[in-house]
């Protein structure tokens, strides 16, 4: 290999690579992102009430089950149990949400992989469902029986 090759080999391996682009909806730092953060949050849970009837279904549930468990004659940390599988069922919701909107948004298409993304999501959602069910079953069993 000629000495001007090995130069500019080396020089290449010595660049820093080009800066990724930011996007213009990244946020500063500091209380101003906090701030800011907390109405991008609230934004996602009306856009989620209004175009996800799934999520409305399952809001009807979870609101009053997360009143019935704070009602419930058993100890605190089982009330947490049971409320945070709840709330783990919105998580979940919203975040499926997100994938179906995000593979709508590249393509209306039917394509198997977009069906694989949301038909990963929905399974999610009824893991968790699933979950939910059998705290509450394993929690309310010696008191109902």
């Amino acid at each position: 290999m000629s000495e001007k090759t090995q130069s500019k080999q080396s020089s290449q391996a010595q660049e820093p690579p080009p800066p990724q682009p930011i996007s213009e909806f990244k946020s500063t730092s500091g209380f101003k992102r906090i701030f800011s953060a907390f109405f991008y949050s609230a934004e996602g849970f009306r856009s989620a009430w209004k175009n996800e009837h799934a999520f409305r279904q399952e809001l009807v549930i979870v609101i009053p089950g997360i009143i019935v468990a704070l009602l419930l004659p058993v100890p605190a940390l089982q009330k947490l149990m049971l409320i945070a599988v709840l709330v783990w069922i919105i998580i979940i919701e919203l975040i499926n949400s997100a994938i179906e909107a995000v593979v709508d948004r590249v393509s209306l298409e039917r394509n198997p992989l977009s069906k694989n993304a949301k038909d990963f999501g929905s399974a999610a959602v009824l893991l968790t469902c699933v979950l939910a069910v059998a705290t509450w079953a394993v929690i309310l069993y010696p008191i109902l029986m």
